[in-house]
């Protein structure tokens, strides 16, 4: 399947707006610098989503239990590393459960929205 840029960069902003205050929320003691966790949290998300949308669409159908496993277990894992390794003090596991919190937040809130989109299509 392709997708446009354009729907990529709504769809990026999108998972920004939801994954932002999270991490800044659940981080905010380790990193009190808000505009350095901020820009980390947008560098996570461009390392991650365009992996997401346009090359695990190649190899996998979108929409199917195996696409869904693959990218978001790409999306936490890859996130919840990049968090690890550039804040200083935060553990493995930590970093795991806020990617985890964040990515199912924005994952569920996608998933509302997409569902609203078909309505209005339909």
């Amino acid at each position: 399947m392709f997708f446009e840029a354009s729907d990529w960069f709504i769809a990026f902003l999108l998972t920004l707006t939801i994954e932002l205050p999270i991490v800044l929320l659940l981080l905010r003691r380790i990193e009190p610098d808000l505009a350095r966790m901020g820009a980390l949290v947008v560098f996570a998300n461009l390392a991650t989503h365009p992996i997401v949308w346009f090359v695990l669409t190649q190899p996998l159908l979108i929409g199917t239990p195996e696409y869904l496993l693959a990218a978001e277990s790409w999306a936490i894992g890859a996130e919840a590393v990049f968090y690890a390794v550039t804040i200083r003090g935060l553990g493995a596991r930590r970093a795991l459960g806020v990617s985890l919190a964040a990515n199912a937040a924005s994952f569920l809130v996608g998933q509302v929205v997409l569902d609203r989109m078909l309505e209005i299509l339909r």
